[in-house]
């Protein structure tokens, strides 16, 4: 899933709430990107950075959702797609999106 953010502050704090939660294995920030869209009847341009957050089918939507809550655009660019993985690393982001089991 991809999203972009205005500043490394929101970039760093997405990032680790993501993965306390369990709701993505990695994020990866593709760096400084710079954005040109149409917003309100103007074209605009904006300095962000791109996070890639690599999680499981399951997790997805919750994902999907904690973005839209916690990104501070009105409207976040929240793209997904799912993807083939090696075997190694499918399990990999499976068992890390996994939720703890409390007994």
């Amino acid at each position: 899933m991809l999203t972009t953010v205005p500043d490394t502050a929101t970039a760093d704090r997405l990032a680790a709430q993501a993965l306390a939660q369990r709701l993505a294995a990695c994020v990866t920030r593709l760096g400084a990107v710079q954005s040109q869209y149409h917003w309100q009847g103007k074209v605009e341009s904006a300095d962000e950075i791109q996070l890639l957050f690599k999680t499981s089918v399951a997790r997805a939507a919750e994902l999907e959702e904690f973005i839209q809550a916690q990104h501070p655009y009105d409207t976040p660019e929240i793209l997904s797609w799912q993807v083939t993985a090696s075997n190694a690393y499918g399990q990999w982001i499976n068992a890390e999106t996994q939720r703890p089991i409390h007994v």
